[in-house]
């Protein structure tokens, strides 16, 4: 009947059953005395029934003290493999000790059966990082999906490609939902594979090539390249721009008037930039690929620090023209550089750079008519230039001169070029709420105060798939509106000016809508922070009905009502260090709060929390502590 009862309440409810029986047999001894007539016997009854009632109320205290408190503190203990500690364990003679033993011996098998597994793992790791980076700079964005058309794979190429792309989300929400039913209909009808071509959700048309796995789903997406426009009004340029310089180099009978030598010099200028665009236009090979500036210019002497750019174009062919050219020029007894500058036009320029005489331009077509890249002895300079749909020329400037190589820029790649995945999201349950099932995000929010009229600073979430980390973050400050107080930012370090140019609290709100779509929510006292985003709703328009697991009820849950539960105390308890220098702030407290989370799972489901529903039911035992942020006030 009282299984399911705490210890503690358990011995309460004995001792006072004591207490009771004492009262019962004092009141009868009362009355029995009373029957004599003696007011000795009545005095003696009441001294004893009371004096029993406090002895067993003394009792009951020291041992809820002394042995019910430890052992609900040794039980937290035990679940989560920590070692306990001894001063809470006084009263309960060898047991604590008995405890720390197992728990040490506990870690010494741990450790063993690691090391025994390290050799082994160390290969696949390897492995594992091999196919990553492959992965990683593969140069099409790939995506792969369950049954149900959820993500569980994709790449940094797709991530750029398909902005807010996030494991467990419907793929559908990202491209057109009619194109992806289409290419599957093919599919069905026998295609192994199949080619589409389809809209983003911000409107970029991709194209991409379908085909079915074991899994669900793989689709390789490139960004499909814009028609190419009529090449009329180019080539009518050209006709313009030659039509006049004809004449006038006809009149060259002898010295140039200046008038006409600059009319020469504009005309020869148009002529250059109507060819140059159109050779990008009839380029049809122009290359795709993304190449750095670092691989561009490799071998070759900068004139001054280079940024980090991305052009189109294939690093290979280009570095090996460049290097060709850097060898002619310094076999001539020129010392160039290399220099990045803006193109006139549109891109920008790669220039080798020198004091002395230009280059005639003989001499550069002579150049340009070998084959530098000897991977590829059958494609010229010129070639090569023809394949990127740009050219080089000579120019000269007083004592510089230079070769001026025009390039299309590129959005360069992102840093964090990995893979995300989770393959295991495939066989997992249509709607398992299982708590090592759960697609969370563990967030923490920092404010400029307390009270409900205080605004959100800084906001910071991590997603959880499957019990482990994803690798997906969302991290922002937010601009309050209003002057951050003194003593908060004592306490988070965030001032005024760090806020300034920060997005509002709409646009915030907004995009963290978005990255906590379809997850559960987890926060570490999860009524304040969810009541700063539930209380916004009405400036903003973003509602959270999401479901909230709170790691404060989770800790009580294994250790007890009476137990410390601050973030800091919890992380103590499990191993969790926190720098100091990341506590108070949102992304920091939320590493520790996800950490934490993880490893109460196993703790938990020892004693028979597995699900959402288990722990929020469980939860609501502890409502004088916290209150429930399922339920919303």
């Amino acid at each position: 009947m009282m299984t399911h009862r705490s210890l503690r309440w358990r011995l309460l409810a004995l001792f006072a059953a004591v207490g009771v029986a004492a009262l019962a047999i004092s009141g009868a001894a009362l009355w029995l005395a009373a029957r004599g007539g003696t007011d000795a016997a009545v005095q003696g009854a009441m001294v004893a029934g009371f004096g029993l009632t406090g002895l067993v109320v003394g009792l009951w205290y020291l041992f809820d003290l002394h042995v019910a408190r430890p052992i609900e503190t040794l039980a937290g203990s035990l679940r989560t493999g920590r070692s306990p500690d001894l001063s809470d364990m006084a009263y309960l003679a060898d047991l604590g000790p008995a405890a720390r033993d197992a728990a040490e011996a506990r870690a010494r098998a741990a450790e063993a059966l690691d090391q025994a597994l390290r050799s082994h793992a160390a290969e696949q790791a390897r492995e594992k990082a091999t196919l990553e980076s492959i992965l990683a700079d593969f140069g099409a964005g790939a995506v792969m999906t369950d049954g149900r058309g959820r993500v569980i794979f994709y790449n940094a190429s797709a991530a750029r490609l398909l902005p807010g792309l996030a494991l467990d989300r419907p793929l559908d929400r990202h491209l057109n939902a009619d194109a992806l039913r289409a290419a599957e209909a093919r599919l069905d009808a026998g295609a192994t594979a199949t080619n589409l071509s389809c809209l983003t959700a911000q409107g970029v048309r991709l194209s991409g090539r379908l085909r079915r796995t074991d899994a669900g789903l793989l689709l390789i997406l490139r960004q499909q390249a814009a028609e190419s426009p009529a090449p009329r009004s180019t080539l009518e340029a050209l006709r313009r721009h030659a039509a006049t310089l004809v004449p006038m180099l006809d009149a060259l009978n002898g010295p140039i008037p200046p008038a006409l030598a600059k009319a020469i010099q504009a005309e020869g200028q148009g002529l250059a930039a109507a060819t140059r665009t159109l050779s990008r236009i009839l380029a049809s090979d122009a290359p795709s690929g993304l190449a750095g500036l670092d691989e561009l210019t490799a071998g070759l002497e900068p004139a001054e620090p280079l940024s980090c750019l991305a052009f189109r174009a294939e690093a290979g062919p280009l570095n090996a023209l460049l290097l060709s050219l850097d060898a002619h020029l310094r076999a001539e007894g020129r010392d160039p550089r290399v220099v990045v500058r803006p193109d006139p036009l549109d891109g920008m320029q790669l220039v080798l750079e020198w004091q002395g005489a230009a280059v005639a331009v003989d001499r550069l077509e002579d150049w340009l008519a070998e084959a530098p890249d000897p991977g590829r002895p059958d494609v010229t300079g010129a070639e090569i230039l023809a394949a990127h749909g740009t050219g080089i020329w000579p120019e000269a400037d007083g004592k510089a001169a230079r070769l001026i190589l025009p390039l299309a820029q590129a959005e360069a790649a992102a840093e964090s070029g990995g893979v995300t995945y989770d393959f295991a999201l495939a066989s997992r349950g249509i709607a398992s709420s299982r708590l090592a099932d759960l697609t969370c995000v563990v967030f923490d929010t920092e404010t400029t105060g307390l009270t409900d009229g205080d605004r959100i600073v800084q906001i910071a979430g991590l997603r959880l798939a499957r019990g482990r980390l994803t690798g997906e973050r969302f991290e922002t400050l937010v601009d309050p509106g209003r002057p951050v107080p003194p003593t908060s930012t004592a306490i988070h370090g965030i001032t005024d000016e760090m806020l300034r140019g920060a997005p509002d609290l709409t646009s915030v709100l907004t995009a963290f809508q978005h990255f906590c779509e379809g997850s559960v929510l987890i926060a570490h006292n999860a009524p304040f922070d969810m009541g700063f985003l539930r209380r916004a709703e009405a400036e903003t328009g973003v509602r959270f009905d999401h479901r909230v697991l709170d790691t404060v009820l989770l800790s009580a849950m294994v250790w007890g009502q009476s137990a410390d539960h601050t973030l800091d105390a919890l992380a103590r308890r499990l191993g969790i260090r926190i720098v100091p220098e990341a506590r108070h702030t949102a992304m920091g407290d939320a590493i520790a709060t996800a950490e934490a989370f993880l490893r109460l799972i196993p703790a938990l489901e020892a004693k028979g929390i597995e699900r959402f529903e288990d722990a929020v039911a469980e939860g609501r035992r502890y409502r004088r502590l916290i209150g429930d942020a399922n339920q919303p006030d």
